[in-house]
């Protein structure tokens, strides 16, 4: 015991005095070619045995590094920087700190016909469908977040509050190919410091099943995987902010990521009535707030990716967020009515008009998981839970009314509250396995679903109807139950067929089961009750969808063509049992073929083309199969159709991509259409005399009974481009996009069939700074131009003009003092009784504090000439609306911001806290 004793002294004596020999390397970087110094340059410390990092971290604004503790041997220091050769030198470290001195390292160089072109940072490359684009090469200010940063990028856009790339909204974000906050697109970039990305890669990511098989299935969802420098695999960093305004406007939040290599922890939360929805959001920002009424928001999410061993890779989210929305509304609705009607002066010209408010409270809890079990090289295992818990409590009144030429056709004055508790839980479960002969392989999937959707409500309605005169009185309570459980079970083999070819056999069952029990009583004044049970307005249904599919697919692929044609039958039957106000039952079986087909082709690594080709049918829901009345608004009553069919959609598309890495210039177009069969739209009903439904329901003249219905017809076609270059002369980066489209939707009203035509046609510019960190601007314009035209109502045929011009400008000057202003002006041509113009100005002025200037006290006033509106346009088979809503404007506000850095290699905790003095020269 005494020798195990002393044995246990000598060894913590000397773990001590090795790390009393807490020692540094320190030097700084610069360019061999103009003595510039190179910030973010990556400095590691290496055994001279092996590449494993002893110590590391980057070069900050001057070009400097310090990397500690190190203790004393023999090492190689190594240096690396985008667009520049690496450096490698062998140091020695004695019993002091080593100063190496400034490391010049050269740029790269590429020969072309004997002329030499020194190379700069590339923007982007492309990577078959994934279009690559390296950080480095577009500069933004030393506090933006992920979401400054991918704007910068071609092809890449914010379009009415959504990420879009590539024409298409983003769905997920992942970072190092680990899913971050789930589908939550704005909270994953916001949360995201930009100095920590290396790579932004945007692509069309595949179902689990179709990555490991390599059969494309057609659920694809556009993607931004982000990929983070080794430098910053280590490391927390993010964000706490403050702030006090007018009008008692208030904003607190914080945002911190906990990165140990493969184990990633996110924590935010916020606390706002300003209308911000995720933490991080540029105070000056307004495309990023909804504009649809003014928001409390009080919100907590974590983020969490790890790796369990060797075998097993988990990532999950949990996110809970309470908001509060007070709106209030103004709409005007322009109605298509066939042309023999108005020439018989029977109710021509009908417009409604409705101004409302409302308060609602949505309360909600989000969890999503990612479990993956790699058993050995040819067995695995993936889990994914995912589960939304929503509680949602409304309080609204609303004041509608129909006029027409001759005059006022009908008016309601609807008051409502209620609250509903939504429940979702589905998860996935894929068991795959790999023969040992290649490309043999087969795999099994199990999805599973549970929802809920109940509550209760109660409304109160004063309704009048004109020539002749009549009112109605509502007073009403509702209570609403519904439950649905789905399951399919699927699987698939593949057998290789020749050198470049595979084969693929699949089998699929599934089930969607629903009930639905909704039962509405009157208010009896005798009893002081609800307590009349309305028959017309009450129902319980049953409905069940069950689905077999039989699959063929063949694939080849060389180095230049890839190509895959699927076919499948499929067998689906609908049953629907109606139990309540009456018995009344359905049973239908539909059978389709559904072909399915994708050809790619590389003209070279950064020119490829590609073609898909999808078939597919989707089934009315449960609210519109269902029989029964919603009477929420007595002016525009809607009713489920039984006889619903389920609809059969042609989906085709062709892309091009190119990248020129000579010139920097990325170029990406795509066309694509949209046919359906049976498309489930509207039947619009007009009453012209009053018309008994039920007992219970019985509308008025002028008002509408609008059924779910299926109509040929509807077909969409669209392309989109985007074009993208460098502009030297002003260190900018360059965007052209655009967008042409048409839609036609069939729709009955007063069962003559109405063809709704829209056409639209977009074009946009935007031009990003590439200067430095501490100017930093974005100008950027889109135009749409529309068309609308129907063929019921040719005198309704209209043609409107929107326009957005937005300038973002940041500027950190003369001993850290900052200017930031966002100027957007909103113009719309062609808007019915709206006002249609307004330039929204948000502008702050900051100061940096603190010695590494990771403070801010900053004064900013948002909406500065109080002009923010919100104003857009509903295009639909039976009307034109016009809507304004209520939003924010303009207040002041004082916040103070942290931002929170520390990045290493091979560093502890203890290392952190060590150097939580805010006086490491390398945090950066």
């Amino acid at each position: 015991m005494q020798k195990f004793l002393l044995l246990l002294f000598c060894g913590c004596f000397s773990v001590f005095q090795a790390y009393s020999q807490r020692l540094a390397v320190f030097g700084s970087v610069q360019s061999a070619a103009d003595k510039s110094a190179l910030p973010g340059a990556t400095v590691i410390i290496t055994k001279e045995t092996d590449s494993v990092p002893i110590a590391g971290g980057t070069s900050d604004v001057e070009g400097k590094f310090r990397l500690e503790p190190v203790l004393p041997g023999k090492y190689m220091l190594r240096v690396q920087f985008i667009g520049y050769y690496p450096l490698a030198k062998p140091i020695e470290i004695g019993q002091t700190s080593l100063n190496v001195g400034t490391l010049a390292i050269q740029e790269e160089a590429v020969t072309l016909s004997a002329v030499e072109i020194v190379g700069r940072t590339p923007p982007g490359e492309l990577k078959g469908d994934t279009a690559q684009f390296n950080a480095a090469a577009f500069k933004t200010a030393a506090d933006a977040n992920a979401q400054d940063l991918v704007q910068k990028m071609p092809g890449i856009m914010i379009q009415d509050g959504a990420i879009q790339a590539q024409g298409e909204n983003v769905q997920q974000i992942l970072i190092d190919g680990k899913p971050f906050f789930g589908t939550d697109v704005n909270t994953a970039l916001q949360n995201l410091p930009a100095d920590v990305i290396a790579n932004i890669q945007v692509f069309d990511k595949k179902s689990d099943k179709a990555e490991l098989s390599g059969f494309d299935d057609g659920e694809r969802i556009k993607t931004i995987n982000i990929v983070t420098k080794p430098t910053r695999k280590i490391g927390r960093f993010g964000r706490v902010s403050g702030g006090y305004g007018s009008n008692n406007r208030y904003l607190a939040g914080a945002s911190v990521n906990f990165f140990s290599d493969d184990r990633r922890i996110t924590v935010t939360g916020l606390g706002n009535n300003i209308n911000t929805l995720n933490f991080s959001a540029d105070p000056n920002s307004g495309d990023q707030r909804p504009q649809n009424g003014i928001i409390n928001t009080n919100a907590i999410g974590l983020n969490y990716a790890n790796k369990w061993g060797k075998k097993i890779d988990v990532s999950g989210s949990y996110f809970y967020n309470n908001r509060r929305n007070l709106t209030t509304q103004s709409r005007y609705r322009d109605y298509i009515i066939p042309s023999d009607v108005e020439q018989a002066n029977a109710d021509s010209g009908q417009v409604y008009t409705e101004n409302s408010r409302s308060t609602n409270v949505d309360a909600n809890h989000r969890f999503a998981m990612r479990f993956e079990y790699k058993i050995d090289d040819r067995n695995r295992i993936l889990f994914r839970p995912n589960l939304n818990l929503q509680n949602y409590d409304f309080d609204s009144y609303f004041l509608g009314r129909t006029d027409y030429d001759l005059g006022s056709l009908n008016q309601t004055e609807n008051r409502s509250n209620g609250d509903q508790l939504n429940g979702d839980f589905d998860n996935t479960f894929l068991y795959s396995h790999r023969f040992l002969k290649e490309g043999r392989s087969i795999s099994f999937n199990l999805r599973s679903g549970y929802h809920t959707d109940g509550g209760d409500s109660y409304r109160l309605a004063t309704n009048l109807f004109y020539n002749p005169d009549s009112s109605q009185t509502l007073n009403q309570y509702t209570n609403l139950d519904r439950k649905g459980y789905n399951w399919e079970g699927e699987v698939s083999f593949t057998e290789p067929v020749g050198k470049n070819g595979q084969v693929e056999l699949e089998y699929e069952i599934g089930n969607r089961i629903n009930d639905s029990d909704k039962r509405t009583y009157d208010y009896l004044e005798q009893m002081g009750d609800y307590t009349l049970l309305s028959p017309g307005l009450s129902n319980t249904f049953n409905n069940a969808y069950l689905t077999q599919e039989a699959e063929a697919g063949y694939r080849y692929n060389t180095e230049k063509i890839r190509l895959q044609v699927e076919a499948s039958y499929q067998q689906a039957t609908l049953q629907n049992e109606q139990e309540y106000p009456s018995n009344y039952n359905i049973n239908r079986t539909f059978e389709s073929i559904l072909p399915n087909a994708r050809l790619e082709y590389r003209f070279s690594k950064s020119n490829n083309i590609q073609l898909n080709y999808r078939a597919s049918t989707s089934a009315p829901s449960i609210n519109q199969l269902q029989d029964v009345i919603d009477y929420s608004n007595p002016l525009q009553v809607r009713r489920g159709n039984t006889e619903l069919q389920q609809s059969y959609q042609n989906w085709a598309r062709l892309e091009y991509r190119a990248h020129n890495p000579e010139t920097n210039k990325s170029f990406y177009a795509n066309v694509s259409g949209t046919f359906i069969q049976d498309y489930i739209t509207n039947s619009t009903l007009i009453v012209r005399e009053p018309l008994q439904l039920n007992e219970s329901v019985t509308l008025g003249r002028g008002a509408q009974l609008i059924r779910p219905v299926n109509l040929n017809g509807y077909y969409e076609v669209r392309s989109y481009f985007s074009y993208g270059q460098p502009i030297n002369f002003i260190s900018s980066n360059v965007n052209f996009n655009g967008s042409v489209g048409h839609t036609r939707r069939p729709g009955l009203i007063d069962n003559e069939l109405n063809l709704a035509n829209s056409s639209n046609f977009r074009l946009g510019l935007s031009v990003s700074s590439n200067i430095s960190e501490n100017v930093d601007f974005t100008v950027s314009t889109n135009s749409r131009y529309n068309i609308v035209k129907n063929t019921l109502r040719p005198n309704m045929n209209n043609n409107y003009f929107m326009q957005n011009t937005r300038m973002r400008f940041n500027w950190l000057f003369w001993k850290g003092f900052v200017y930031r202003t966002d100027l957007s002006h909103q113009a719309n041509v062609g808007l019915s009784n709206i006002s249609n113009n307004f330039l929204l100005w948000n502008m702050s002025v900051g100061k940096k504090v603190f010695q590494n200037k990771r403070g801010e006290i900053n004064l900013s006033v948002y909406d500065l000439l109080k002009q923010n509106n919100s104003i857009w346009r509903n295009i639909s088979d039976a009307y034109v609306e016009d809507i304004q809503t209520n939003v924010l404007q303009r207040y002041f506000m004082l916040t103070f911001t942290y931002n929170i850095r520390y990045f290493g290699v091979g560093a502890s905790a203890k290392d952190f806290e060590n150097n939580n003095n805010g006086n490491n020269p390398n945090r950066n």
